[in-house]
């Protein structure tokens, strides 16, 4: 009998799980920053400039070719939004993760997360092959929506329970 799910899927699966959970302590940390600095944007700004100095030594331990010129000269402009979102997910998270929570804040991240994933995967866009989106991924999203909406309402209306 055939696993539905081979062992290198499962690895990868574990990966985005783990890159999953860190993104919580990161909106903690970061909001941390935000309120220590005095504006989130500083917040910003310092979690950007720690995240480049982690990935300096990552760089030199791994040898990693510089890039050509012509290879960044070409690039589509929307492979630029990367560092772009990057500054709009920590900005927001300084900014809504002490007044949302770490739950709700993620709740609604994934929930933007979900949507557009399901867009881009469907379309094909930006460089990625289509996925259509069928009747399981439909099923699974309104699974999803309903758990933001469950976790939504008991948060709002907790005290009446």
């Amino acid at each position: 009998m055939t696993s539905p799910i081979s062992i290198s899927t499962a690895i990868l699966a574990c990966g985005a799980i783990f890159a999953g959970a860190v993104v919580p302590l990161q909106a903690g940390a970061n909001a941390a920053l935000g309120r220590s600095l005095g504006h989130p944007l500083w917040g910003t700004v310092v979690s950007l400039l720690v995240s480049l100095l982690a990935v300096i030594p990552v760089f030199l331990t791994m040898r990693v070719p510089t890039p050509q010129i012509t290879q960044v000269i070409n690039l589509p402009i929307w492979s630029w939004f990367g560092g772009i979102a990057g500054v709009i997910y920590i900005t927001a998270a300084i900014i809504l993760t002490p007044q949302l929570g770490a739950t709700n804040f993620i709740i609604c991240v994934i929930t933007g997360q979900i949507i557009v994933s399901a867009l881009v995967d469907h379309f094909g866009l930006m460089g990625l092959p289509i996925k259509e989106v069928n009747f399981g991924r439909i099923f699974g999203i309104v699974l999803i929506f309903s758990g933001v909406f469950v976790v939504q309402y008991f948060t709002t209306n907790a005290n009446k329970f």
